[in-house]
């Protein structure tokens, strides 16, 4: 019975996010701190239920973990966000008025509609730019960082490099009128979703929520040991994507991270995809040194050469 209870608690969270935005009070659905205030509540609830659920021991959060995905949380609220819009959203806005476009008619459609629309429209993004990061070194080098996690919970999707944090949270959604109650509760639905996704909860829901949403058994696969492991799954919060695109792939891991599984810290995890540059500059620095000393090694031996035959040459 508590299994079965545990397996229904990623939907009937999302029936429960659903029915807040579709009849909660208009004083709070309007509210936009109302948003800000759901996104870590379900972050905190699905924490809490780590401690009473937990699925594997080896991903037990510990004070290091959790001050460090605090701060990857409190980042992606506020740095993250507002970068998204002040160099993606805005833009996007200014260049549909300016275009005269209006998609009107959509405020029109049933409020689950236009909730369907925002999920799917934002997470088609996401599924081609994490495809692409999985397949582009460049790309790869901005979201490698967040395969170097060691452990899978609650707060671990927000966790990654700033460039590939901003970069996976741009969207179109700007260009489509939509009411912002719909958007809002979609952009809740997709956070119960990939919260779960990440999380360290023995929780399987059910076959039918599976085949639309990613489950932490989707995931932990794709943050497998092994890097050709990852390149399948890419579905932030829609694993049907990933059917529908031949990327999906059946399994379960419970050893996660890359490269010996060396966890970077978050000074690691910002220069990462600079690193390269980095070490090549300092190689090339260490050669210039190397061959200036053995040019002044050179130099010297020349002029001991040189003295020693004019004392000959003297004597």
């Amino acid at each position: 019975m508590k299994k079965a209870m545990l397996n229904l608690v990623p939907p009937a969270m999302i029936a429960m996010v659903l029915l807040f935005w579709a009849f909660g009070p208009d004083a709070l659905l309007e509210n936009p701190w109302t948003l800000a205030v759901m996104s870590p509540l379900i972050t905190a609830s699905v924490l809490l239920l780590e401690w009473v659920a937990e699925r594997h021991a080896g991903w037990r959060m510990n004070r290091q973990e959790f001050f460090t995905d605090l701060f990857y949380v409190v980042m992606s609220a506020t740095a993250i966000s507002w970068a998204s819009q002040k160099l993606a959203e805005d833009p996007l806005k200014a260049a549909k008025q300016s275009l005269g476009i209006s998609t009107e008619w959509i405020t029109h459609l049933p409020f689950l509609v236009q909730v369907a629309m925002v999920i799917f429209i934002i997470e088609f993004g996401q599924y081609w730019m994490h495809r692409l990061m999985h397949n582009w070194h460049p790309f790869w080098l901005t979201h490698a960082p967040h395969h170097h996690i060691t452990q899978l919970n609650a707060a671990k999707g927000a966790v990654g490099n700033p460039i590939e944090l901003f970069l996976i949270s741009l969207s179109l959604v700007a260009l489509f009128d939509i009411q912002q109650t719909a958007m809002f509760c979609a952009f809740n639905v997709l956070g119960v979703v990939s919260t779960f996704a990440h999380a360290n909860v023995r929780s399987d829901p059910p076959i039918w929520y599976s085949f639309f949403f990613t489950t932490i058994r989707h995931h932990s696969l794709h943050h497998s040991t092994d890097y050709e492991s990852t390149r399948c799954n890419y579905g932030n919060s829609l694993i049907l994507l990933d059917r529908l695109f031949g990327t999906y792939r059946e399994g379960e891991a419970a050893i996660v991270g890359q490269d010996d599984r060396k966890r970077l810290s978050i000074w690691e995890q910002t220069m990462f995809p600079v690193q390269p540059l980095i070490d090549r500059m300092k190689a090339r620095r260490e050669q210039s040194l190397a061959a200036a000393g053995r040019q002044q090694n050179d130099n010297a031996a020349s002029s001991h050469n040189l003295d020693t035959a004019g004392g000959a040459t003297a004597a």
